[in-house]
């Protein structure tokens, strides 16, 4: 059995196989490399192929998938919003359109309410929580069952959903949060409305403490 200093001094770089490696870039050419003289050497080069100039596979399929919140308050993308189907087995009685520029499919089917929201971080979300907090109660209050949804059902819909447990259940941000990724993991809100939804807890915190502080002030 050699020993491993006869492996060491039988090495030799000339007996190793040589190695190629194939690449696709962001334009859509696909290339070979290999190395050479410690330097790497394109020995061929493909052309693009006629799918287009994508270094990555697009997700063409429809997100159906439907994050529910609360047994009636659920949360979505245009896509759910427009599959009869989805909506027939969720048992959807409102949709709440957040999105810009996204039609509602079935105005005889449900009870709609649409505001156009643009998905920047500029945007002032808060604005937009009394009306639609309203629908939502709405919903609540004729047991039916709201669907809310932008266009990718990920940043407005969801801080809208977010805001709304805040307000109706007096919770943190954090707590939300958790809540909404939980029932649909896809979600991440812009940062400027993140930002704004914490500044919205501090708000309600510091009003809170202000309601205690009159209170007490009464009762003495």
């Amino acid at each position: 059995m050699h020993s491993l200093n006869q492996e060491i001094k039988a090495f030799s770089r000339n007996n190793l196989r040589k190695q190629c490696t194939r690449v696709t870039t962001l334009t859509g050419k696909k290339i070979i490399e290999t190395w050479k003289d410690a330097r790497i050497h394109v020995v061929e080069e493909l052309e693009p192929s006629s799918g287009g100039g994508c270094g990555y596979v697009q997700d063409l399929s429809l997100d159906l998938q439907v994050g529910v919140i609360k047994p009636w308050l659920l949360l979505g993308s245009q896509d759910a919003a427009h599959d009869l189907d989805t909506l027939k087995k969720h048992k959807v009685t409102h949709i709440l359109n957040v999105a810009y520029g996204v039609e509602n499919a079935f105005l005889s089917d449900f009870t709609y309410k649409s505001i156009s929201i643009l998905d920047l971080p500029e945007t002032n979300i808060l604005s937009y929580f009394p009306e639609c907090f309203e629908f939502i109660e709405q919903a609540k209050m004729k047991d039916g069952v709201v669907l809310v949804h932008c266009n990718a059902g990920v940043s407005r819909a969801a801080a809208i959903v977010i805001g709304f447990l805040m307000n109706s259940e007096e919770t943190s941000f954090t707590s939300a949060f958790s809540l909404v990724k939980n029932a649909r993991p896809s979600i991440c809100p812009n940062s400027g409305f993140v930002e704004q939804l914490r500044t919205y807890q501090e708000g309600k915190e510091s009003n809170k403490c202000d309601t205690q502080e009159l209170e007490r002030a009464n009762s003495l």
